[in-house]
């Protein structure tokens, strides 16, 4: 399995829960969101009396020498506050330099279209370079990162031409530690750590639920890679390696082997629950953000919204949009394929003679 195939495996993870069936902001299970992989600022999760993390662990095992290298991804999602308001004024163009005065709304309409307020995110990557294991085992790698806070504004036009409204998206800026150590476990064995810690500033001393996800990384994960060394199965290691397994401590995270089965060069270290090398169905068309879900069911279950329920989905979000779209054009051969497949079914036993 390539690394691009791996990813996509992440990038399931990374969405998971994002945004739930019937996919609109006016539904209950959508109204409180981020649930999974959040590690919010440290004063929030202190302030919390530790509830909510400010840290993610991983610890894992691998047999290398001191030749061997590693490589760590984290991945995750920045929450994007979505605004759109009117202009108290038309204008022709926005001015260099200045933003123009406008009045922030729930839900605005422009030539029959509707924009919504609400939240989006973006996907980041932090990537520290890969390092030999003689080197990690001296000194820990420890890499920081300051990702700026960001402001984008998008005019929305009226049919004379003129700039009406506005959608002002911005992010809140997020810092954190990621640390890398290794030590020897036994003989060629070794204890792998990554600790990621946010050390964001919240906006306010004593921030809500939504100023500290502001500033939280969302449904954050880490890919593991080696070179020269293989990783070791937690979930099924040797009888010679059980115990060091069982001293691995793992914090918000559930690391486990990735990509082609059998190859032991890749770890995902992920909010959620997996077994060793998790696949993505074939027959699956795409992303329903909802991995305990059945596709066929939640899919005819999109053909079933109302044209008011369908409207709301495609004004709240883009990826909802998109799944909706998708499923509105998937043809029937696919609802097929959808239905069920037999797989690892092999023959049984045979008759005692």
């Amino acid at each position: 399995m390539s690394a691009g195939a791996v990813e996509k495996i992440a990038d399931a993870v990374l969405y998971e829960g994002y945004l739930l069936y019937p996919y609109r902001s006016s539904a209950v299970k959508n109204r409180q969101r981020w649930n999974f992989g959040v590690v919010y600022p440290r004063a929030y999760s202190e302030i919390e009396g530790g509830a909510e993390p400010w840290q993610m662990a991983t610890e894992c095992l691998a047999v290398g020498n001191a030749e061997s290298s590693l490589a760590v991804k984290i991945r995750c999602l920045r929450l994007v506050e979505r605004t759109a308001g009117y202009l108290a004024q038309p204008v022709a163009e926005l001015p260099g330099g200045a933003e123009p005065a406008f009045t922030p709304a729930q839900c605005i309409e422009i030539e029959g279209r509707t924009y919504e307020s609400w939240q989006e995110a973006a996907e980041c990557e932090m990537e520290l370079p890969a390092v030999r294991f003689g080197e990690l085992a001296e000194r820990p790698e420890r890499c920081e990162f300051a990702l700026p806070a960001t402001r984008t504004i998008d005019p929305l036009r009226d049919a004379a031409g003129m700039i009406a409204g506005l959608i002002v998206r911005t992010q809140e800026p997020l810092d954190c530690t990621v640390e890398t150590s290794l030590e020897r476990a036994q003989g060629d064995l070794f204890r792998i750590a990554v600790r990621i810690e946010n050390r964001s500033v919240p906006a306010a001393a004593a921030p809500t639920r939504e100023q500290a996800l502001a500033r939280s990384l969302l449904s954050a994960h880490t890919i593991l890679r080696l070179g020269g060394g293989e990783f070791v199965s937690l979930l099924e290691p040797p009888p010679e390696f059980q115990e060091a397994a069982a001293a691995c401590r793992n914090v918000g995270a559930w690391p486990v082997l990735a990509g082609e089965e059998g190859r032991r060069d890749t770890l995902l270290s992920s909010p959620i629950i997996l077994y060793d090398y998790p696949q993505i169905a074939p027959e699956s068309p795409g992303d329903l953000f909802d991995g305990a879900e059945i596709d066929e069911i939640l899919s005819l279950r999109i053909l079933t919204l109302t044209d008011e329920e369908k409207a709301a989905m495609r004004r709240g979000d883009d990826r909802a949009r998109r799944i909706l779209e998708r499923t509105e054009t998937l043809p029937p051969e696919h609802f097929l394929k959808l239905h069920g497949a037999l797989r690892g079914f092999g023959a049984g036993p045979k008759e005692a003679r």
